[in-house]
């Protein structure tokens, strides 16, 4: 993997780059839709990869490992071929699960033992267990094994955690440099930066995980109930210190406010599942602002989904008419709304690379980012 700075806001941290991966270049600042089971939700690949123009997705390594498994997904010849994507994919280690299942697991030192979602059956995913998964799928960025803590956390328990996201990132290491990729192509590995909302832990993971030497890095435990402010105050400290030549990720961030504001602090790389699932939920968002598609002011309204006639889904496609495919319970109208998101998502990302190679990135987000907060 190679990563290329083209071009450096000189009024805030944020950069344009491109990495390039053995499934072609990526042009950052870039948002990844999340594609849990090797499918992002409700929307055909086919149009995730024309309409939206994405250029990298994630796949969950939990989720695939218990369906449909890596022996499928190894004879199907990796995630690329089985799901037919041709571009990068990123695996997510299943160390958020590690928070999100904290009710049906249990934690130690030699890994993590998940009781299924599907049927109950207990796995032991370590370290080591978690590298041969994603070697087994293909990704072309996979995550290390790390514990992405709860917010609220005591002190102790961040510190304790950061260790051992520490010490499971050391065996991820050796195991991943210890084995090989299996389809043809190289994959690289990224560690993740704990510590909760401690600003002296965040620092002194981001120090340990700087001296890896890693292709790139990533920010984990934010976006989890933590006040945006607080988000951000960790998000610039762990930037000063990651390496400044290598891509950072800002795992599962977040609204586009807050992809903005994480631009100017140095992030490339997002990801995040709000714009399928509030779109499957009817919540649209647009250049100008945030519509709730199922309120009733929209009904006779036979504009563009956005107010300034931007394209992000079929041109069809009126306020009034999604709005009764919401009311009639069609399925069409949760996959359109997902859609315009998505494609939202990525023209933000893309006008925010515009915008720092033009030289002008500060102003203009400061025109977008009250748009964003708008409720139309």
């Amino acid at each position: 993997m190679e990563f290329n700075i083209k071009k450096l806001d000189d009024k805030t941290k944020a950069r344009a780059g491109e990495i390039t991966t053995g499934h072609g270049t990526i042009l950052t600042p870039i948002f990844m839709p999340v594609g849990t089971v090797g499918a992002v939700k409700a929307v055909h690949m086919s149009d995730v990869k024309t309409d939206t123009q994405a250029q990298i997705i994630l796949g969950n390594t939990y989720h695939l490992y218990l369906r449909p498994g890596t022996d499928i997904i190894e004879a199907a010849g990796g995630l690329h071929k089985f799901n037919g994507w041709d571009k990068s994919i990123l695996t997510d280690s299943g160390g958020y699960q590690v928070y999100s299942l904290a009710g049906t697991r249990k934690l130690k030192e030699e890994g993590v033992m998940f009781q299924s979602h599907i049927d109950g059956s207990r796995h032991m995913f370590s370290p080591e267990k978690v590298m041969d998964i994603e070697r087994s799928i293909g990704a072309d960025i996979m995550m290390a094994f790390d514990e992405c803590t709860p917010y609220p956390c005591d002190y102790q328990y961040a510190k304790n955690s950061m260790h051992l996201t520490h010490r499971w990132l050391d065996r991820c290491v050796k195991h991943f440099n210890n084995t090989e990729p299996k389809y043809g192509y190289q994959q690289a590995l990224f560690p993740i930066v704990q510590g909760s909302t401690y600003s002296d832990l965040r620092k002194q993971s981001a120090e340990y995980i700087a001296n890896i030497g890693a292709e790139g890095n990533a920010i984990g435990g934010l976006s989890v109930g933590e006040p945006h402010e607080m988000m951000y105050q960790m998000t610039a400290e762990v930037c000063e210190i990651l390496p400044f030549d290598k891509p950072r990720y800002l795992m599962g961030v977040g609204t586009p406010e807050n992809i903005l504001e994480s631009i100017a602090l140095g992030i490339d790389m997002f990801d995040c599942v709000m714009p399928t699932r509030n779109g499957r939920n009817g919540m649209l968002f647009t250049s100008e602002g945030i519509i709730n598609i199922k309120n009733k002011k929209w009904e006779k309204d036979f504009s563009l989904l956005d107010p300034n006639g931007l394209s992000f889904v079929d041109s069809i496609y009126t306020r009034a008419y999604i709005r009764h495919l919401f009311v009639a319970k069609e399925i069409l109208g949760p996959m359109a709304a997902s859609l315009h998101n998505l494609r939202f998502y990525l023209w933000l990302v893309g006008e925010a690379r515009n915008h720092i190679l033009a030289g002008d990135f500060s102003s203009w987000k400061a025109t977008m980012i009250p748009k964003l907060r708008n409720r139309l």
